[in-house]
């Protein structure tokens, strides 16, 4: 963890300015009619996920570039998130990856009460073989024509339920990579039907309080076609499994030009929206910080949400998930947090009245430029105040450069070396 004395050196080098930049974006804000106080609480609730496997270094399908200090086993990971909610105090839970964290429940729970951290939804993981697998997953799991291989993909999810509940998880996360890379190497109805089939028996080993996230992708590992493609069919799974199968919405999933904030508005209406992984993403998938392409596109996607605050059955799970292939992941992963704050923050600050009056009128400016008043809002006083007041930094980047973290774990944990393509 980072030394309290620096967190404390920082703000009182930076709580001055600070108090003042609150005070006059509180007296601008209130010639609105908003309260500074009630944003500050709401940025104080807050919070996002952090994925276990984020801690380290990504890479592409062509080579990764370990960077010093690099966690080797989920102990080291759960260090390094307990360094994120330290600083940023958004960042109360972590995500685990299963064969990836697997370790001893028990110690799982003791390290991360440790910390100060609790444990957010499970992620199983049949687009790998592992070293003790007896049966491969290069044509399938979930999906695979072979009914051994099926089962064995299964068993790992219902292990994943099992791990997750004895450490206070209430969700299993399953992304697929099956598909197909050629047009005629697999019949797709039969492909689907056979994913539903296995779906079902993962959904009945699911604890009362638990749900299930149907993840989709559009492509990769399959380029041809994949069996979990898009929303409408991550869509139809929810619906087929019952009430507690839920679709999970990765803002780097889509084709491209896809209007993901409408695809949020349909699954409220559904009422299967059941999370996200936030990123960013300029040509595909997922490899970008949260807020660096597409800042407006996070802060809409917010603003769906906050539009459907007090919607029944509405009950989010909110991680992050992208590769750092150049940056230090610690870094990545608080500046991200912090960028899906803000437009959380953002979206709050939307006039809905006035924005439904415009909608009502079809005055498609107003309404546009009401949003845009919104976005255009500098909250992040607010945003500083909020970790201020929660003990944690006011510039969290900067507290983590000052205390020499990476150079420290880098003296005790292994190097690791470079490896070939593939991500974390």
């Amino acid at each position: 963890m980072i030394e309290t004395s620096i967190i404390e050196a920082q703000r009182q080098a930076l709580e001055a300015d600070l108090a003042r930049d609150y005070a006059a974006l509180g007296e601008r804000l209130a010639r609105s009619g908003i309260e500074i106080a009630d944003l500050t609480a709401r940025a104080r609730a807050f919070a996002v996920a952090v994925p276990s496997w984020g801690t380290g270094t990504g890479g592409t399908r062509f080579a990764r570039f370990p960077g010093a200090g690099e966690p080797t086993n989920i102990f080291d990971k759960l260090d390094d998130c307990g360094v994120i909610q330290q600083l940023t105090r958004a960042t109360p839970r972590v995500s685990l990856h299963i064969p990836w964290d697997k370790a001893a429940p028990a110690d799982l729970l003791a390290k991360a009460e440790a910390l100060g951290l609790g444990f957010d939804a499970m992620n199983s993981n049949t687009f790998q073989d592992q070293p003790e697998q007896r049966l491969s997953y290069k044509y399938g799991s979930l999906s695979h024509t072979d009914a051994a291989t099926r089962a064995q993909a299964v068993e790992h999810n219902l292990e994943c339920i099992e791990i997750g509940r004895q450490i206070g998880s209430r969700a299993l996360t399953v992304w697929i990579g099956d598909g197909a890379n050629f047009p005629g190497q697999t019949d797709m109805g039969r492909q689907f039907d056979r994913y539903l089939g296995a779906m079902k028996e993962i959904y009945a080993g699911l604890p009362e309080d638990w749900r299930i996230f149907s993840e989709h992708k559009i492509y990769e590992p399959a380029f041809y076609s994949t069996v979990v493609q898009d929303w409408g069919t991550s869509l139809l799974t929810a619906q087929e499994l019952g009430d507690k199968a839920m679709c999970l919405v990765d803002l780097g999933h889509h084709a491209p030009n896809v209007n993901i904030e409408m695809i949020v508005s349909r699954l409220i209406h559904a009422g299967k929206l059941g999370g996200f992984h936030f990123n960013d993403s300029k040509y595909g998938d997922d490899d970008l910080d949260s807020g660096t392409i597409e800042p407006y596109r996070l802060f809409l996607v917010w603003n769906e949400l906050v539009a459907a605050e007090g919607v029944p059955g509405l009950d989010l799970a909110h991680m992050i998930d992208q590769s750092h292939n150049v940056t230090d992941p610690i870094e990545s992963l608080m500046v991200s947090a912090m960028e899906i704050q803000r437009a959380a923050i953002q979206a709050a600050l939307v006039d809905r009245v006035a924005l439904a009056g415009y909608q009502e009128s079809n005055d498609a400016l107003m309404a546009s430029a009401t949003l845009r008043r919104a976005f255009r809002t500098d909250v992040e006083p607010i945003l500083a105040m909020a970790r201020m007041q929660a003990g944690g930094a006011i510039d969290p980047v900067a507290a983590y450069r000052a205390s020499g973290y990476r150079a420290q774990v880098a003296e005790t944990r292994p190097k690791v070396t470079g490896t070939g393509g593939g991500i974390v």
